[in-house]
């Protein structure tokens, strides 16, 4: 990791396919997002808060590896758990609320001999370098530009 550069630029695309499905590509990847019928969707992938909540969590579970040798934490398992709540009131326009997550719960599964105190202080660094939760819980600035094809 010595190499790498300290700003870098993440690039990703999404492609409405069909309906509610999406495309969605980084690199050489791609992940469908779609939503559960009883939001109109055919359900046929996780929706786009769930994938936030998946990249929260998999964000986390890569910080903790990463950083368990400082803590001198012998990391034998790692799993979160997430759930948050949304007031879809916001998202259809039927209540002056916004639109997303106004609370997010994560449960840790840790599997290791360390200490309470020790595994206390190891999750709160990695909620703190989490690049995800950072983004999720701190204003970041937001720009867009469009194009009309015709």
């Amino acid at each position: 990791m010595e190499n790498i550069m300290a700003t870098q630029t993440f690039t990703a695309t999404s492609t409405l396919e069909d309906k509610f499905l999406v495309k969605n590509t980084a690199r050489q990847h791609t992940v469908f997002v779609d939503e559960p019928e009883s939001l109109g969707g055919i359900d046929t992938a996780v929706n786009p808060v769930e994938l936030l909540l998946a990249a929260l969590g998999s964000c986390q579970s890569i910080v903790a590896p990463t950083y368990a040798e400082k803590f001198d934490i012998d990391l034998k398992g790692f799993k979160v758990e997430l759930e948050g709540d949304i007031d879809l009131d916001g998202f259809f326009d039927k209540a002056d609320v916004r639109p997303g997550f106004y609370d997010i719960r994560a449960t840790y599964h840790i599997e290791t001999d360390a200490g309470e105190e020790k595994v206390s202080d190891f999750v709160a660094f990695l909620e703190a370098h989490c690049p995800v939760e950072d983004t999720i819980e701190n204003t970041v600035a937001f720009s867009s530009t469009f194009h009309i094809k015709k």
